[in-house]
């Protein structure tokens, strides 16, 4: 095929443009123009889905469903609390600074729970500093309460909670579609799940390494740097100082050590000093003491001038470098550090740049549990694929040979309308992007059972007219006319119906309503516009004394 016949406007205006000479020198005056925008019609969809199917490395115009096509398919709940406690975390951070900065002496701040945290220890002179320093900063979505002389509490409204969780998993989707984009997956399925609000689907269609697809996805990349008082080889060991409990403002994270096997637990400080989000970019790098795989990450400004400022007053402390609440290392902290830094472990080449693309993709704002798991292999799709195809030509050979038995010549009529429907169906999805699943197949099939009813109503129409001794061209419009109210009225129940499957349905479900609806709607055109159009050029000007029908 020459070069400019790929463009498919240029196909299809130079096969519009011949269909329109044929017509012109082949037809009736009365049908030309009829027969031109319709033929026009049909070649658009047909230059819109062909080849419908890929071939060697050229892809297919009919977007294929993961079962079709074999992939991944996840159902995640988010974790919301998570974000809560973070953003708990950053309140106190805040608190913290700010008082600071107004030299305001206070015992403890800390979080109480996901949704509050506390001030204690006020002196009583700075008790309406604090106050107003709280108003300021936590004017909207928190509610500030004095339960005793020198205490605050600060609590997130009910309204902001719910904000918060709805933004959390909003943000979760769009980090996986960030990630999805680097695994370089075509057309995959990342939508919110299920009517708990806390649900996501991943649909990722034809992953060839379907276990790096799991572990990028699986990975939360939750990337925290705190600063750690004390480690030891057990969690007794670490709390003997402490008589056994973990202060109110440390945490126990546990971490590999060096020797395999064997782990070592931290006692770090709950604020971190950055997260994830104060991340620019990250990229694997190989350590210069080693000559083993690491992560080599740069901070925004906002995170280096923090990080600039904790690193440069806690010289000798040590660092703990936590993901997915797990020490990777803990250095020590020789020197200020501005902008950049390194997360080093027992990593291989692959899962160092893992790493470093689920870090790029940015950190999930919570946890994932996985609700939900399935594998799709290739060759399952191809046999749905083949068993939904041979379904359909088998469906529409038996109602071909039914209708030409049954309706004779008038038969044929109605296969060519039937195919019509097909044409139509097909260039509707490929055009506007839809996914065809295997309960779309479905869908395609009970189209063609509902085109061939539409034309059984229209031909009895008609034997009933031609029974009444009307003529055959009379018959024929009466026929039509008389039977599209009844057309309108049967396709807009089956409207109706498939919008609610569409509304209240899941994903396969909603594959088989979209393609009902592109179908009862191409029919409509086809049974009754294409057919009537084919009785009448057929019948010429000629009055036909009789009809095979």
């Amino acid at each position: 095929m020459p070069p400019a016949l790929h463009n498919p406007f240029v196909l299809w205006f130079l096969l519009t443009a011949a269909l329109a000479v044929a017509c012109y020198f082949g037809l009736r005056r009365e049908l030309r123009v009829r027969a031109t925008l319709y033929g026009s019609f049909l070649i658009a969809c047909v230059v819109a889905f062909w080849p419908p199917y890929g071939k060697g490395d050229e892809p297919g115009k009919i977007k294929l469903g993961l079962d079709l096509k074999g992939g991944i398919h996840l159902v995640l709940q988010v974790v919301t609390d998570d974000a809560l406690n973070a953003t708990v975390d950053d309140a106190v951070q805040t608190a913290r600074d700010q008082a600071t900065r107004k030299g305001i002496v206070f015992t403890s701040a800390q979080r109480l729970d996901a949704r509050s945290f506390s001030i204690e220890g006020v002196e009583p002179a700075r008790v309406k500093d604090v106050r107003d320093l709280l108003r300021d900063f936590f004017r909207d979505g928190w509610d500030i309460r004095e339960p005793g002389e020198g205490r605050f509490v600060v609590q997130m409204t009910d309204n902001f909670v719910r904000q918060l969780k709805e933004r959390t998993v909003k943000e979760a989707i769009k980090t996986l579609e960030r990630r999805v984009n680097q695994l370089g997956v075509a057309d995959p399925v990342i939508t919110e799940h299920g009517n708990r609000g806390d649900q996501i689907l991943v649909q990722l269609p034809g992953v060839t390494d379907v276990e790096q697809a799991k572990r990028v996805i699986k990975t939360t990349a939750q990337l925290s740097l705190k600063l750690v008082e004390d480690s030891a080889t057990s969690r007794e060991a670490l709390l003997q100082n402490t008589g056994g409990k973990v202060p109110d403002n440390m945490e126990v994270v546990e971490g590999s050590g060096e020797t395999p096997g064997q782990p070592v637990y931290y006692l770090a400080r709950k604020e971190a000093v950055i997260t994830g989000r104060d991340l620019k970019n990250a990229r694997a790098g190989v350590d210069p003491q080693t000559n083993g795989p690491e992560v080599q990450f740069t901070l925004n400004p906002q995170g280096a001038e923090k990080f600039k400022r904790e690193t440069g007053r806690s010289i000798g402390r040590r660092l703990g470098i936590i993901l997915d609440g797990r020490v990777e290392s803990a250095p020590v902290i020789q020197s200020q550090i501005s902008d950049n830094g390194r997360i080093t472990g027992r990593y291989t080449a692959q899962e160092a740049d893992e790493l470093a693309k689920v870090l790029r993709a940015g950190a999930l704002p919570a946890t994932l549990k996985y609700q939900q798991e399935l594998t799709v292999g290739a060759s399952l799709g191809r046999d749905s694929i083949r068993a939904g195809v041979t379904a359909a030509i088998m469906g529409m050979a038996f109602l071909g040979i039914f209708m030409v038995l049954y309706y004779r010549l008038s038969g044929v009529n109605a296969i060519v309308a039937l195919t019509a429907n097909l044409v139509i169906l097909l260039g509707a999805m490929a055009y506007t992007g839809a996914t065809l699943t295997l309960p779309g197949i479905a869908g395609v099939i009970l189209t063609i059972g509902v085109g061939v009813d539409t034309n059984v109503l229209v031909f009895e129409r008609i034997r009933e007219e031609l029974r009444n001794g009307k003529t055959v061209r009379a018959a024929i419009n009466n026929g039509f006319e008389r039977v599209w109210i009844t057309i309108l009225d049967t396709h807009a129940t089956a409207l109706i119906a498939a919008a609610f499957l569409f509304q209240f349905g899941t994903g396969p479900v909603k594959g088989f309503a979209v393609t009902l609806v592109m179908g009862l709607v191409a029919n409509i055109f086809a049974s009754y516009f294409v057919s009537r159009f084919l009785f009448e050029w057929v019948l010429g000007k000629r009055q036909a004394a009789t009809l095979s029908i």
